[in-house]
């Protein structure tokens, strides 16, 4: 950033924000757009010319050549296709033109994203959306514009058009709920998220020559270093100057995009770091993190650096998870999960409270789902994230008050006097004050629910649907019954009892890393969806199913497609592992140790031959051949068993999990352990003391 370039100036500097948009458009257009993002209304052809025209000229002035409509495909990144702004006028001559069409819809080529049977591959037509609730941006020279993106017949093929769904519908009951309460003010709710980022730096050279972090993004060998991170010394520890010039411009480059990119630490395991941004709307949320893992991995690279996303890149390290702070906030600048001073305010902060257990409770099983992908199952209950148990942390104070309700007795907050729960009589609730427990998979953290069984690499918009929906519809079955008392006070207090009474079982302030707690969870009938392959399933479940079509979230066609695509998506990348695994020990991993072993030989005749001993060269050659032996037949037995996967979708997701995981698992033990006898010089690339210390 230049010195004459003030933080305020830069942020948002490459972005056609609201305040952009007064400036450049007319009154008339900017109300029009206004009314479009807050009423819903669509924009007439003459308004999206202007906004297209205004959009055009900052762009260019920016030094933009090329626009594109900037689309999340269900692959689970972003995706673009370039068009300039030129336009021939004769004589050789060109013109710079945007016009209000090419701003609200594009045309691009679908057939090669995957669809999950939504539409035939001769079916290439697809449509991109602008969505005027999200503000386009300049990124390498092209003018960005967000949208959503469906099919020729209108299924939606993307996970912006559930998500802007979702967070009308969570709106519209909330907004019926807090009318209960006489808030005749409020005309939206918006589901506000804060996605901390976790990600890895290492050395790009090193990078290269590991052929499995190139393929897959993980190691598929690799020893336990001498040093891992068990002196605790990482974690918020002093960052190192290469680092620090990475993050600066990571920040530096985020802001003038408009991404709140506000903490930045060390993490635990050496070579993690983290980022975390300020709140905002689960739309904009959803696009800013994609946008910052984008730019993460290219800021990397001009640093001779590369970022990796992968859960679980290392073994024996902690991994990297995103921990999805959702909450939800009124247009009037109320936080609905932030406990009241009256009983009023507290009266209503429970119910929304309540409203968020039973939905925890009754969706476990497709909350699990949302986070379940191949990478995410080497870091799920790994003693460094959640279990594949579900379970909501309270904290004490709060669990107090909530066990004080179901049983009917007095709640003494600490240091003040006894005060009976009731609904007109409801004390004070203070924010929670004790340990946000790490060990739990949805953690209240005062004012909102921490959502920390998210992978890092994946889209954060699967969970925040999924967290809108179950909210919404346990707020609509709420404002169904409330609405037609003819005692409301009685009845809320009544409601308030029976919810927290009938999901008290998804409560848990304890250890979750505990095994105690997977047994007492069975005890309590909870789901333990301990892999990919046991939850994927539960996405098609009737009740799951009936949830987002009732709210007109998913059509039954577009649920079971992104099933499909899921359960599809988890047997292709174990089976890319597979093959990986395979080549690397095939070409570098067997090579090398059969030379050292030769040479090992070589040695230990030359020393005989001279009367001196050759113990290490002879002990070491015979476990170098016998560790060969194994992972050899351990990886004959794997690519015959990658080659015999089922062809149908769920029997390969079953057969990757309980066949190619276990053969991958035997042939790694194998490497690993040649790795630890062998001399650095022929072991073929680099390991992990090298990887996670090097930069």
């Amino acid at each position: 950033m230049s010195t004459t370039l003030k933080l305020p100036e830069l942020f948002g500097s490459m972005v056609f924000n609201e305040e952009t948009m007064k400036e450049r458009l007319s009154s008339a257009s900017y109300k029009a757009w206004k009314k479009c993002v807050t009423e819903g209304t669509s924009l007439d052809i003459s308004t999206a010319n202007e906004i297209a025209e205004a959009m055009k000229q900052w762009a260019v002035e920016k030094g933009a050549t090329h626009y594109t409509h900037w689309f999340q495909p269900m692959t689970g990144v972003t995706a673009e296709k370039h068009d300039s702004f030129i336009s021939p006028v004769g004589g050789g001559k060109i013109i710079m033109e945007f016009s209000g069409k090419e701003l609200v819809r594009g045309e691009p080529d679908a057939s090669s994203f995957p669809s999950g049977g939504l539409r035939a591959t001769f079916e290439a037509r697809g449509y991109t959306a602008w969505d005027p609730t999200s503000f386009a941006f300049i990124k390498e020279g092209s003018l960005c514009i967000p949208t959503i993106f469906c099919s020729y017949s209108g299924h939606a093929l993307d996970k912006k058009t559930p998500l802007l769904r979702s967070m009308d519908e969570v709106s519209r009951q909330a907004v019926r709920i807090l009318r209960l309460f006489g808030d005749t003010e409020t005309k939206r709710v918006t589901a506000q998220v804060g996605p901390e980022q976790e990600y890895f730096l290492i050395d790009k050279e090193l990078y290269s020559k590991r052929e499995d972090l190139r393929m897959t993004g993980r190691t598929l060998f690799g020893a336990k270093p001498p040093r891992g991170q068990e002196l605790e010394d990482h974690y918020f520890g002093a960052i190192k100057p290469r680092i620090a010039a990475y993050m600066k411009e990571l920040d530096e480059t985020l802001w003038s995009l408009g991404v709140l990119s506000k903490t930045k630490h060390n993490e635990v395991a050496p070579s993690q770091h983290e980022m975390a941004p300020i709140f905002s709307d689960a739309n904009t949320a959803c696009d800013h993190n994609q946008l910052a893992m984008e730019v993460m991995k290219k800021v990397a690279d001009k640093h001779g650096l590369v970022c990796l996303l992968h859960e679980k890149p290392f073994a024996g390290v902690n991994g990297s998870g995103k921990h999805d702070n959702w909450s939800l906030g009124t247009d009037t600048g109320k936080n609905l999960f932030k406990p009241g001073s009256t009983p009023s305010q507290n009266a209503q902060f429970l119910l929304f409270l309540a409203a968020f257990v039973k939905g925890v409770d009754e969706y476990q099983d497709f909350l699990r789902a949302t986070v379940a992908f191949a990478g995410n199952d080497h870091r799920l209950g790994a003693q460094e994230a959640p279990p594949a148990v579900l379970s909501i942390f309270l904290g004490n104070d709060l669990n107090g008050v909530v066990q004080s309700i179901i049983q009917g007795t007095e709640f003494k907050e600490a240091g003040k006097r006894n005060l009976q729960i009731g609904v007109d009589v409801l004390p004070s609730i203070p924010q929670d004050n004790t340990d946000r427990n790490r060990t739990s998979p949805m953690a209240f953290t005062g004012n909102k629910f921490e959502f920390r069984m998210l992978g890092s690499s994946q889209s954060i918009s699967g969970p925040n649907i999924a967290l809108n929906t179950m909210m919404a519809e346990e707020l609509k079955q709420f404002a169904d019954q409330l609405e037609k008392s003819s005692d409301f006070q009685a009845d809320l207090h009544a409601l308030i009892k029976q919810v927290f009474t009938e999901h008290q079982r998804i409560i848990f302030n304890g250890n979750g890393y505990d095994d105690s707690w997977i047994v007492e969870a069975k005890k309590r009938g909870l789901c333990n969806l301990t892999s990919t392959a046991d939850a994927l399933p539960m996405y098609t479940a009737k009740k799951n199913v009936e949830l987002f079509v009732n709210h007109g979230i998913y059509t039954e066609e577009e649920i079971n497609a992104r099933a499909e695509i899921h359960i599809e998506n988890y047997s292709t990348v174990i089976a890319i592992e597979a093959n990986t695994m395979v080549d690397m020990i095939r070409h570098d991993i067997l090579p090398a140790v059969s030379a050292y072993a030769t040479d090992l030989c070589e040695r230990a005749d030359s020393k005989s031959a001279l009367g001196v001993s050759s113990k290490y060269e002879t002990v070491t050659a015979k476990s170098v051949a016998e560790l060969t032996d194994a992972l050899l037949d351990a990886c004959d037995k794997l690519e015959a068993d990658v080659a015999a996967k089922p062809a149908d979708a769920k029997e390969a997701m079953a057969y990757s999990h309980d066949v190619i995981l276990a053969d991958m698992s035997a042939a790694r033990a194998a490497a690993d352990k040649l790795e630890t006898i062998t001399a650095k010089e022929y072991w073929p690339f680099p390991v992990y003391s090298d990887l996670l210390f090097s930069v």
